[in-house]
C-alpha cells in the first residue's frame, strides 16, 4: 500500500480518526443550524458541542449493523443520552459521508499545493544555477540544436505553474457541501440549513445536488492529480535518459541518505531508481483517473458503485501524489549534473549540429532554400559516414565556398548564438536571482 510511504500530514486526512472527526463536526455543525432556526433547543447544543465518537464502540456496533453510519450514530449516541435524538435530523447518510470526503479532499489539497510550490522553487533555482550550462538538444532522441540545461529546467518551472493552477480550480470545485436530504430535494432539511452549516464548516453548500455531490467534481480532482503525476513522469523520463552511461549528463544522487546500492550482482551499478519509482506511481496515478471518469455516470439519483472504489482511489491518489512529489523535489535537490559531460556530448557528430546555421547563411547569401538543403545534406551525411568534421568537409565543397568564405563559415560554428535569448526567456518567466533568494543546491 502507497499509504506505508506517504508522509505522516496525508495519512493523517485520510485516517478514520480525521474522517469520523469529520462526520461529528458536520453532525454538530447542522444541529447548530437547527438550533438557530429554534428547532433544536439552544441548551441542548451544549451538550452536543461535547459529542464523542469512540472508535472502538462503533466497530463494535458496525459488525452487528454492517453499516458505517449507523455504526457512528449508534456510538455518538452513547456519548449524549437523549440529545442524541438531534443528531443526523432529517439527512442521509451521504450528506454527511459527501460533505466529510469534500472536506478530506480539501485539506489534501492544501498539502499537494505546498508541494507544488516546493518543487517548482527547487526547479527554479537549480534553472537559474545552469541557466547558460549548454548541453545538446534532442528531438527522437537524436541530436538536434545546442540549449541550455537550464531551459530544459524552466520549461519544467512553467509547467508546474500551470498544474498549480488546475489544482487550484480543482480545489474549488471540490470544495463543497451537500445537506439536502434523501434524492436532494431538501424536504427533510431546508436550504436553509444546508446554507449555514456549510458556512460553519468552511466551504460552500452546492448549488442543486440528488443524493450525492455529482461524481464530475472528483473527476476533475483526481484527473488533474493525473496530470500532474503525468507532468513528474515526464520530468524523470528524461532525467533517467540523461542519466544512461553513453550519456551521463546528469545523475540522480546516490548514497548520502539516498540509494547506495544499484544491483545486487552488479557493484558497479548506479540506477536511476527514484526516477524509475516516481515514473510507475505516475502511471498508478493514472488508473485512479480513469476510474474517477467511470464513477460520474450513477443510476438514478444515486447507486454506491462508487464507494467502494473511492474508499482507495482518493486517499491513494493524493497519497501517491504527495509522495512522488516530495520524492522528485529531493532528488532535484540533489540532481548531479555533469557540463564537461554535456559539452563532450556536443561535439560527438562534429559539427553536424551546426547544418541550419550554414543552410541559413546560403539563403541569405541568395540561394533557394531546397538548393542550400542539398548542399548541407550532402555534407552531413558525408560527416556521419566519416571520420572527418562537418566545417572541413564544408570548406572542401566548391558548392560551399562560391557561398561563404572559410572565415563566415567558422564564424557560424558558435554556440554562442544559441545562446542569445536565454536571458529573455528567463526574463519572461520572471526567473532572476531577485526573485529566487536563498542558497541554490550545489550540483
Amino acid at each position: 500500500m502507497i499509504e506505508r510511504y506517504s508522509r505522516p500530514e496525508m495519512k493523517r486526512v485520510w485516517s478514520d480518526e480525521n474522517k469520523f472527526t469529520k462526520w461529528l463536526d458536520i453532525e454538530i455543525a447542522v444541529c447548530d443550524a437547527w438550533a438557530e432556526r429554534g428547532v433544536i433547543p439552544r441548551n441542548a447544543m451544549t451538550k452536543i458541542k461535547l459529542a464523542k465518537c469512540n472508535l472502538k464502540r462503533m466497530d463494535e456496533i458496525l459488525q452487528e449493523t454492517r453499516h458505517d453510519m449507523t455504526a457512528f450514530l449508534g456510538s455518538v449516541a452513547e456519548s449524549l443520552g437523549d440529545e442524541s435524538r438531534f443528531i443526523h435530523l432529517g439527512l442521509t447518510s451521504s450528506d454527511v459521508m459527501d460533505t466529510a470526503t469534500s472536506l478530506q479532499l480539501v485539506e489534501a489539497s492544501d498539502i499537494i499545493i505546498q508541494d507544488v510550490k516546493e518543487l517548482t522553487a527547487v526547479l527554479a533555482q537549480r534553472a537559474i544555477e545552469h541557466k547558460y550550462t549548454t548541453m545538446i538538444g534532442r528531438t527522437h532522441g537524436v541530436h538536434a540544436e545546442p540549449t541550455t540545461f537550464g531551459l530544459k529546467l524552466a520549461l519544467w518551472v512553467e509547467e508546474m505553474r500551470r498544474n498549480l493552477h488546475r489544482l487550484t480550480e480543482a480545489k474549488k470545485i471540490i470544495s463543497v457541501g451537500k445537506i439536502s436530504g434523501a434524492v436532494g430535494t431538501y424536504a427533510t432539511v431546508p436550504p436553509e440549513i444546508e446554507q449555514k452549516a456549510c458556512r460553519k464548516l468552511g466551504i460552500d453548500a452546492a448549488p442543486i445536488s440528488n443524493q450525492v455531490l455529482q461524481r464530475d467534481r472528483h473527476a476533475q480532482f483526481v484527473t488533474t492529480l493525473a496530470i500532474m503525476a503525468g507532468s513528474l513522469e515526464k520530468f524523470a523520463t528524461e532525467i533517467r535518459s540523461l542519466q544512461k552511461t553513453e550519456v551521463r549528463e546528469v545523475e540522480e544522487p546516490f548514497g548520502g541518505g539516498f540509494v547506495s546500492t544499484g544491483s545486487s550482482s552488479m557493484p558497479h551499478k548506479r540506477n536511476p531508481e527514484l526516477t524509475e519509482r516516481v515514473c510507475g506511481l505516475a502511471r498508478l496515478t493514472r488508473g485512479f483517473a480513469l476510474t474517477s471518469l467511470e464513477n460520474i455516470a450513477l443510476w438514478h439519483e444515486r447507486d454506491i458503485s462508487h464507494s467502494s472504489n473511492e474508499r482507495i482511489i482518493l486517499p491513494d491518489a493524493c497519497m501517491t501524489l504527495d509522495y512522488i512529489l516530495t520524492l522528485f523535489t529531493s532528488v532535484m535537490r540533489r540532481l548531479q549534473v555533469y557540463p564537461h559531460r554535456m559539452k563532450k556530448n556536443l561535439e560527438i557528430t562534429r559539427g553536424l549540429i551546426f547544418s541550419q546555421r550554414v543552410m541559413l547563411a546560403m539563403i541569405d547569401k541568395g540561394l533557394k532554400r531546397q538548393e542550400a538543403y542539398e548542399i548541407v545534406q550532402k555534407n552531413a551525411m558525408k560527416t556521419w559516414k566519416s571520420n572527418r568534421s562537418f566545417l572541413s568537409l564544408l570548406k572542401a565543397d566548391t558548392a560551399v565556398s562560391k557561398t561563404l568564405t572559410a572565415q563566415e563559415l567558422e564564424a557560424l560554428f558558435d554556440y554562442q548564438h544559441y545562446m542569445q535569448h536565454v536571458d529573455d526567456i528567463f526574463i519572461r518567466l520572471g526567473l532572476t536571482k531577485s526573485q529566487w533568494q536563498g542558497t541554490i543546491p550545489e550540483a
